[in-house]
């Protein structure tokens, strides 16, 4: 039991900036259940979330609301994955050698591309959770869904392709990862569409994300590394609200 309470207290050190003032131990028990908790991590997240939609509901102008939101949204996990997201933005762009993308995501420098990519993302996201705003608060709780899913790729991703070196914070994350690990993340995962079914089209979503993810990272990466995986988080909760929206206003709508 004093595993598992230091393994959620590190993934929400690692994973936000919400303050535990806990000091945890690192060893291979804790850092497993930490893995175990990413997608409760992004349930806590996405609570945050639709607590505030619920109280500022109508008080706000919507799209000021949906700013809001996305602003808490990054100030809360401390923008810790888009800096993988910008990272891997310029490996891509830069149309390199595999060594020299490798290179390129080690430079603490942003470059062009990775700056790019952070506008159309943030655009995006705020677009889209204006979107899902105006449709309809009945689907408020697809907050809850969405960051405890985009974690739960990331575990799963982790336990399913190599890192590429044998070395960094990946590295060390995986190599205590079993599947009974990923089975214990995904635990919360399956109560929530348990409790709340009318979100399972975000499990089809989500299976093909993974699928295309993996695949892709592996023809570009030949691995994964904490940039990549973290990369996953940031489209992957793209992904959902983007199928969110399409589910709301062209199959229910």
């Amino acid at each position: 039991m004093k595993n598992c309470l230091y393994g959620l207290c590190l993934s929400l050190q690692f994973l936000t900036r919400i303050p535990v003032p806990v000091e945890c131990p690192w060893n291979k028990e804790t850092s497993r259940w930490a893995l175990r908790c990413y997608p409760l991590t992004g349930m806590v997240l996405g609570g945050v979330l639709v607590l505030i939609v619920s109280l500022l509901h109508g008080v706000l102008p919507t799209w000021m609301l949906a700013l809001l939101i996305l602003t808490i949204w990054i100030w809360i996990t401390g923008g810790l994955h888009l800096d993988g997201w910008m990272d891997v933005a310029d490996a891509i762009g830069s149309n390199a050698t595999l060594e020299k993308k490798w290179e390129i995501m080690k430079d603490p420098r942003v470059g062009s591309f990775g700056i790019l990519s952070l506008l159309f993302l943030v655009v995006w996201k705020a677009v889209f959770i204006y979107l899902l705003l105006i449709e309809s608060l009945q689907y408020i709780f697809c907050f809850l869904v969405i960051l405890a899913c985009s974690r739960g790729i990331a575990v799963c991703l982790m336990y399913l392709f190599p890192t590429a070196q044998q070395q960094g914070l990946a590295f060390e994350w995986k190599k205590n990862l079993t599947r009974g690990d990923l089975i214990v993340a995904f635990l919360p995962i399956v109560a929530l569409f348990l409790l709340l079914p009318e979100y399972l089209v975000l499990l089809l979503g989500y299976f093909l994300f993974t699928w295309w993810y993996g695949h892709w990272m592996m023809k570009h990466f030949k691995g994964s590394n904490g940039d990549l995986l973290g990369t996953a988080i940031e489209g992957g909760e793209l992904c959902g609200l983007i199928v969110m929206w399409i589910y709301i206003s062209f199959v229910i709508g």
